[in-house]
């Protein structure tokens, strides 16, 4: 398992695919609340004039010396649920993600978030 603290050094690095197609750079992490270990990244992805940032799961990711490798195909990635650069996840989104995904998504007992940006 990635820990959080490790894979905030990778910021800024590249995020590809499983055949090596840079999908973009590694933006921040978000945290599984339940258990504070990563479980979902956001990945800077478009033009330097029209960016976003990408949700993609870190479950079977993989760290390389300048790049982080996530299991999923780059045409998945590209087309998963997004913000915008300056924006937050809000709360009423995290289910989305899940779903795009076919993971399970389950909010706190309280309601609470599953994901918290580290």
């Amino acid at each position: 398992m990635i820990r959080a603290v490790d894979i905030r050094e990778w910021r800024n690095h590249d995020v590809v695919d499983p055949k090596g197609h840079k999908i973009g750079v590694l933006e921040a992490v978000y945290v599984n609340t339940t258990t504070d270990e990563p479980a979902v990244a956001t990945v800077r992805t478009g033009l330097p004039t029209r960016q976003h940032l990408v949700f993609v799961p870190l479950d079977e990711a993989l760290l390389g010396p300048d790049y982080l490798k996530v299991p999923y195909a780059k045409s998945l990635v590209k087309k998963a649920p997004s913000i915008g650069t300056d924006d937050v996840l809000p709360a009423e989104q995290e289910q989305a993600i899940f779903h795009y995904y076919g993971m399970a998504y389950q909010p706190g007992a309280g309601g609470e978030r599953q994901l918290a940006r580290r």
